[in-house]
Parts: structure tokens; sequence; C-alpha cells
């Protein structure tokens, strides 16, 4: 027997992948609450139970992206045992996961117009901007790249790796990964210098 808890967490798991799965496919703007009640199998009551609005829930599933995308860079990183191929790994991991059309439409397309340039920085550094503060510090503390500022370095290339996020999103060209990829490993070689 599911107990009350479980069917709110079963609830809120529905309404976010449902909510997901529309904003993604549709954008955010062209989502209705409706829709997204309809396609949970719940009332707007049981979404209001658990989000304020649709833009928390929007909320709810850009956290999600961010840490599946954040799952992936660790797991890119934590193959190689090497700190500088570890960082270059998870920078490369990014990219390519910046290129699934999710990602691109919730994180990188709607999540800065949908929640606010500055609500979107604040959640993308506490999900990702964090960690490339701790390696570009380690890989200091290692002298694998000379001592300098960590907190400019760290907004540079976040704003760098983003943009170049932006532009795979709005790129119909294949060869355009690699090709960001190549130009991304020429700027992080450069910190070794």
């Amino acid at each position: 027997m599911t107990s009350r808890i479980e069917q709110r967490e079963q609830t809120r798991r529905t309404l976010v992948h449902e909510g997901r799965r529309l904003f993604a496919d549709k954008g955010y703007g062209a989502v209705g609450l409706s829709e997204i009640v309809r396609a949970a199998g719940v009332t707007k009551g049981a979404l209001y139970h658990h989000f304020d609005s649709k833009t928390d829930l929007f909320r709810a599933v850009l956290q999600e992206v961010q840490d599946e995308v954040g799952t992936q860079v660790a797991a890119a990183a934590d193959a190689h045992d090497d700190p500088w191929t570890q960082f270059t790994a998870g920078c490369r991991a990014f990219l390519a996961a910046s290129t699934h059309p999710d990602v691109q439409r919730i994180m990188l397309i709607d999540g800065p117009a949908v929640l606010g340039w500055n609500e979107w920085r604040t959640m993308d550094e506490a999900a990702s901007a964090r960690h490339l503060a701790e390696a570009l510090t380690g890989l200091m503390d290692k002298g694998v790249i000379p001592r300098q500022p960590v907190k400019p370095l760290t907004h540079l290339l976040s704003g760098a790796m983003n943009e170049a996020a932006l532009f795979l999103a709005g790129s119909d060209r294949a060869e355009d990964l690699s090709d960001t990829i190549t130009a991304l490993t020429g700027i992080l070689e450069s910190l070794r210098r």
C-alpha cells in the first residue's frame, strides 16, 4: 500500500516529468497549465499543491535538467585520473550535453527567458560554476595552471561555454560540435602556458 507521502512525491515527479516533456517539445510559452495537468493525469489543485505557478514548475524542471548535465559532466571527468584530463573532459561533456534538444530548449533558451537573467545565472552558478571554480582551484594547487584569480576566470570560462552551448543550440551543422570543442580546447590549453 502506498502512503500519502509516497503518492504526493509520485504526483510531483509526474508533474515534473510531463512538464519537462511538454516544455522541451513546445517551449514554455506554448504550454498551458491545463495541458500539463491533463498529461500528468492530475487536477490543477494537485499542481498548485506542489508548485506555486507554471514558472515554479519550470524552475523544478530546469533544476532537474541542470542536475542531469552536472552528472554527465562529473561522469566524464571521473573517467580519468589526470586532473587536467578530468577538467577538459568535463568541459567537453558539458558542450556535448548541451546539444541535446531538451537541454537546449529548457536550460539555454527558455531558462534565461522565463526566469530572468539574474535567477538563471544564480541557478547556473549553483549547478555548475561552483564545480568549475573547484576544478580550477585544484589545478592551481597542483601547479597544472598558474595561480590567478579564480572567480573571474570561472565566470569567463562559464560564459564562454554557455555562449558556445547557445551557438550549438542554434546550429544545424553536425560539424559545429567538433569545431566548437576544438576551439574550446585551444582556449583551455592556453591556461597552461
